[in-house]
């Protein structure tokens, strides 16, 4: 027998409530063999117990008194009184049988219903109720009706510990179908527990503007039309500041909750996200989606263990889309975030968008923001699935209702109230901006005005400009503050205040704030009242004597309008000086840290958990970067006072505070520090260069000598690496910990470059160029700091190197690619053999060199790239770890040659036994399989190309999808495995002519395209397929619409290959002929004039370009880039 118990909270609920067990039906029993004796009634006996496995035991008493009702033979349920103790089952050596539970039948006799249990020896009882159950047989059909217990249904349940999934829908009273999905009451609790651990979103209750009843029923109307007829993934809803965005989502968000269509809401104005990347936002919103829909808890949890350090599209797919697919739902569910502009990475997130399909079935996004998305020349924003509605003023009459009636809540002096013209006035005066009408009844309703409402009314009204943007706003602004914060010393204290909450980043009670900026509690509560005549948001409810950041209460646009270098110098502040101020105090309360204890752990107060958390990044936003800067300031001079001990123990409560869980820091007194630069390198064909970094630093190594700055150096330096390794979303506590050791000791080119990886390990994840330029500058700064004659030069070399490939990928710019080819013929002559990083700085030569051969063609680039292969392969043989990728490498190159050369079938022969060999060294489920499966599927295909061998191409084929299995999207090479099996599937076609085939090619080259935005270096190969299998569906069905899209494809494919590209010709050639095929089916003359262009430029074309695209004709079926 088992009884469970689901609470909500296992540590609080009461436990040892009485069970009411009801057999529904005694046949289930008849299997029973052994009789026992009848007993009195009322009498009770012992039931032995075998138990369950769960997460964690619960506290529960040693016997549970428990009712049991059985059937009478009469009819009725007869009461028995049981005792239920907890017993411990071994399989090996299971409990006896116990009798079970006596029924009362109507006359003299006893009926004994039968209960099968484990068989065998009686064990001790147990403390741990649910532990050490495996593989026992139970027999019955149950129904427990108690508020603490859960209703179990059950028939013939062999139950082992795989089976783990809970289900529980309501805690007061959960069902349980079948054991086997229902012994996880407690696994429920394990994973709101995990939930509960993720990014939450701030409470709302009181922050969101107040929603006008049907204020915005057009607009409402729209969105809804929208969500239901367009197959776009996301909807843009963009306007100025203060028009409405965010009422507006809240009222959508309550809309679509109340029609069980709301999967998250996200209010990125509610909360600081200077800290926050990406995955944290991703998680908030995965937060979310479990709150509201508690069935897609397992699989976030899953992904909770998956996604450690992979990259965004990989967080979006497992803690966004596969939670909400398993929840299979009919119609797609609402993500709804607002304000994505006052977030920093609200570009990257768009960008990663990308990879959800348009027209998903699962989730639909609506998004606001200040600017149209399409017009921010935002790279790939054309390929996002993506709708925009520009939303604008509030009616008129909406506004003059609103004045209305709150004009009549002003505290109105001498009968002076507003009339009917003051109405009017202030209806034109609005612009129909919600922000500036609430602006305005806040300012007259304010209770500490010196001046009464009808003056300021006066003030106002008396205005002749219009709102209609950021200029009327800031003036309403400016003249409040002014009215609000009339002397110069008033002024000053407003800025002091101001600047500290703008940076702010969590909320401090009064008392700590105070403490934390040294502005005296009676000034700020002089502040605080003035200040709220200029908030738009209200604060957390039962939060009345807290100081909060500045984003929960004013509108973005007031806090852009005192940063402004616009506004006048009384109200204007300095972001950076605010920084700084804090950084200050931040360091100056260190010394306030409580002493370790081994016999007592506090809890820190607010103001000691702000400071252990958020000093390096108050420095970090607030202080020169430089070394010769960073020495001037006070924050240095303070940091050198700090004692070794101090360091220590912010550096202990830091790593608690980040990092809860984790193995507490340990402190050597010897010195050990292992630098293991570049040691662990797998390299893979026209693949991202993966070059490991690790730093490891025993805290306190060499104390007895070092500097005080030397160990704040390597104390932050260790904290940075703990950072990146625990598995959280701390990308902006870690980069702090970096800045400020570059700035301590900016002479260390190990912390520049430590910063270096974080940028560009950064910008892996993430996808943009921002952060690999950010890393470009770390590495060329320890560059520096390591001579020619330092013996880690090379490694910094092969650093900027990296840098450098990763920016030339994304930008295309050729002058970087050329930078990147001289530091890495410099780090390979600084590594000659037999020197360790030898094979490593000829790899990286080789991928650069290979990446110029195929933007210009040259036949002596290419053949150097092979020799460097060849010696890399000579150094590396079987089993060496990077024998396979350096085969890879090699067979490549040699495939590139056999197009060059016209067509050796010696040398593609040998690049296909070459790939073969790399894949048998790459079983499933090696990380780069899928990579040797395109491998060689491109060089069958080219040997189809070559003999036309069928079979050739049908394994080529059935490779692409093996390799396309392997790289689900997000992957980021899923596009380029989709892009090398439509080529295969053209090719198909052109041999078999079935039409569905091409149309599978076209879908696969489209939905590839739009994965590899401009400047993609892979985009114009992925532009040539499709076009391509375009010109075969018109010559299939003749439908200009579809030539017409090839000849745009085309026309792109011109600019990203400008003169002297080794393919301009081909492509001059390709766009002509298609030109011309359209004025024949046309004879539209509009054509003509471009194709004279583009027989102008063919006819004086260089003979020496000329002569390289008739002996290398492009293949444009095949993008071997994997």
């Amino acid at each position: 027998m088992y009884i469970s118990y689901p609470p909500a909270n296992p540590l609080h609920d009461d436990l040892s409530a009485n069970p009411i067990f009801t057999p529904s039906s005694p046949s289930h029993w008849e299997s029973w063999s052994p009789e026992y004796p009848g007993s009195p009634v009322g009498s009770s006996s012992s039931l032995q117990l075998p138990t369950i496995p769960l997460p964690a035991p619960i506290p529960i008493p040693n016997a549970i008194p428990v009712q049991l009702q059985w059937p009478a033979a009469g009819g009725g349920l007869f009461p028995i009184e049981q005792t239920v103790e907890r017993w411990p089952f071994n399989p090996q050596h299971p409990p006896e049988i116990s009798p079970p539970p006596q029924a009362f039948q109507a006359g003299p006799a006893w009926q004994s219903l039968p209960l099968l249990e484990p068989q065998g020896q009686n064990v001790p009882p147990s403390q741990a109720f649910f532990d050490g159950a495996h593989d026992f047989h139970w027999e019955g059909d149950f129904q427990v009706d108690a508020r603490q217990t859960v209703h179990v249904n059950n028939v013939g349940t062999q139950v082992n510990n795989s089976n783990t999934y809970y289900n529980v829908q309501n805690p007061g009273e959960a069902h349980v179908g079948d054991l086997r999905d229902e012994v996880q009451v407690r696994q429920s609790a394990y994973n709101i527990a995990r939930l509960d651990s993720l990014p939450k979103h701030p409470d709302m209750s009181g922050k969101r503007g107040e929603y006008i009843p049907d204020s915005r029923k057009p607009e409402v109307e729209m969105v809804r039309e929208a969500e239901s007829t367009s197959d776009k993934l996301a909807l843009c809803i963009h306007g100025p500041a203060g028009i409405g965005k965010t009422t507006l989502a809240g009222h959508l968000s309550d809309e679509f909750r109340s029609a069980g269509r709301l999967a998250a809401a996200i209010f990125l104005g509610a909360f600081s996200t200077e800290t926050m990347g990406p995955e944290t936002i991703v998680k908030m919103i995965a937060h979310e989606i479990g709150r509201i829909h508690p069935q897609a808890v397992p699989k976030i949890v899953e992904a909770m263990d998956q996604c450690h350090r992979t990259s965004l599209g990989n967080h979006l797919q497992k803690y966004i889309l596969e939670p909400l697919k398993s929840l299979h739902h009919r119609q797609p569910l609402i993500i709804i975030i607002d304000a994505m502009d006052e977030w920093g990475d609200h570009l990257t997130f768009l960008k990663s968008l990308i990879l959800f399909n348009p027209g998903s079935s699962v989730v639909k996004f609506i998004l606001t923001d200040r600017l149209n998305p399409c017009a921010s020349q935002l790279p790939g924003i054309d390929s996002l699935s993506i709708q925009t509605f520009a939303l604008g003023p509030i009616s008129r009459d909406v506004i003059k209702t609103y004045f209305e009636k709150y004009l009549r809540t002003v505290p109105w002096v001498d009968g002076r109230k507003a009339s009917l013209a003051d109405v009017e006035k202030l209806t034109e005066l609005s612009g129909g901006l919600p922000v500036w009408a609430a602006t305005v009844i806040s300012l007259l309703s304010h209770p500490f005005n010196e001046s009464p409402p009808h003056e300021i009314l006066s003030e106002i009204v008396g205005n002749r400009r219009q709102v209609g943007g950021s200029d009327g706003l800031g003036q309403l602004y400016r003249n409040a503050l002014k009215r609000l914060f009339p002397t110069s010393d008033a002024q000053k204290h407003f800025r002091r205040f101001m600047g500290a909450i703008i940076v702010l980043q969590e909320s401090l009670s009064l008392f700590d704030f105070s403490m934390l900026t040294g502005i005296p509690s009676h000034l700020i509560k002089n502040i605080l009242p003035a200040l709220s005549a200029l908030q738009t948001r209200s604060p957390p409810s039962g939060s009345g004597n807290m100081i909060h950041p500045a984003t929960i209460l004013f509108h973005l646009s007031f806090i852009e309008y005192v940063q402004s270098t616009a506004t006048e110098t009384s109200f204007a502040i300095s972001a950076f000086e605010s920084h700084s101020v804090l950084a200050l105090s931040c360091l100056e309360q260190l010394f306030r840290l409580p002493l370790p204890s081994p016999h007592h752990s506090y809890p820190l107060r607010a103001i000691q958990n702000y400071v252990v958390k958020y000093w390096p990044y108050h420095a970090w936003n607030g202080t020169p970067c430089s070394n010769n800067g960073w020495s001037q300031t006070e924050h240095c001079a303070i940091l050198q006072t700090i004692s070794a001990g101090t360091q220590r123990q912010w550096a202990t409560l830091f790593h608690k505070t980040l990092m809860p869980g984790h193995d507490e820091l340990e402190w050597e007194t010897e010195a050990e520090d292992e630098s293991k630069l570049g040691s662990e390198t797998d390299y893979e064909p026209d693949s991202e260069l993966e070059l490991e970094t690790e730093h490891e630093f025993e805290l306190g190594s060499e104390s007895e000598t070092e500097t005080q700055d030397g160990l704040e150096w390597a104390i932050l330096m260790e904290l940075a690496d703990l950072l990146g390794k625990s598995g959280r979303d701390q990308w902006g506590f870690q980069v702090a910990c970096l800045e400020v050791a570059v700035r301590i000791d900016g002479g260390d080119a190990e912390a520049w470059s430590e910063l270096g990886w974080c940028y560009e390990e950064r910008g892996r994840r993430m996808g943009g160029i921002q952060m690999h330029e950010k890393a470009l500058a770390a590495f060329r700064h320890a560059l520096k700091l390591r001579p020619e004659s330092h013996p880690d030069h090379a490694d910094s070399l092969g650093n900027v190197a990296l840098a450098l490939r990763s920016c030339c990928q994304l930008n295309g710019n050729q002058d970087t690619l050329s930078e990147m080819i001289s530091c890495s013929r410099k780090a390979l002559m600084l590594c000659p053999a037999p020197h360790p990083d030898h094979d490593r700085c000829l790899t990286t030569l080789a991928l650069a060199l290979d990446d110029l051969y195929r933007h210009n063609g040259d036949l002596q680039t290419l053949i150097e790239v092979i020799s460097l292969h060849c010696q890399g392969l000579e150094l590396c043989p079987a089993p060496h770890p990077q024998h396979s990728a350096t085969l890879n490498n090699l067979a490549t190159a040699l495939q590139s040659l056999h197009e060059h050369d016209g067509g050796d079938i010696d040398v593609l022969k040998e690049t296909i036994s070459l790939h073969r060999g790399a894949l048998m060294l790459r079983p499933a489920p090696h990380p780069y399989r899928y990579m040797s499966l395109e491998n060689v599927a491109n060089a069958l295909s080219v040997l189809y190309s070559s003999n036309g061998d069928e079979k050739a191409l049908n394994e080529a084929i059935s490779l692409y999808h093996e390799a396309l299995a392997l790289v689900p999207p997000p992957h980021p090479d899923h596009s380029r495995t989709l892009n090398n099996l439509a080529s295969g599937l053209k090719a198909c076609y052109q041999r078999s002519g079935d039409i569905s085939t091409l149309n599978e090619c076209i879908s696969m080259s489209r939905e590839a395209l739009g994965l590899r935005p401009a400047p993609h270096p892979e985009r114009p190969s992925f532009l040539d397929n499709l076009a391509d299998a375009l010109l075969l569906q018109f010559e299939q069905n003749r439908e200009v619409g579809v030539l017409d899209e090839a000849i745009s494809l085309r026309r792109e494919l011109l600019i990203l290959r400008p003169s002297g590209h080794r393919y301009r010709k081909a492509d001059l050639e390709d766009i002509l002929h298609l030109l011309e095929m359209r004025w024949e089916v046309t004879g539209d003359d509009r054509d003509r004039g471009e194709i004279d262009d583009l027989e102008a430029e063919l006819a004086v074309f260089d003979d020496e370009c000329e002569d390289s695209d008739d002996s290398d004709p492009e293949d444009p079926d095949l993008n071997l880039d994997s």
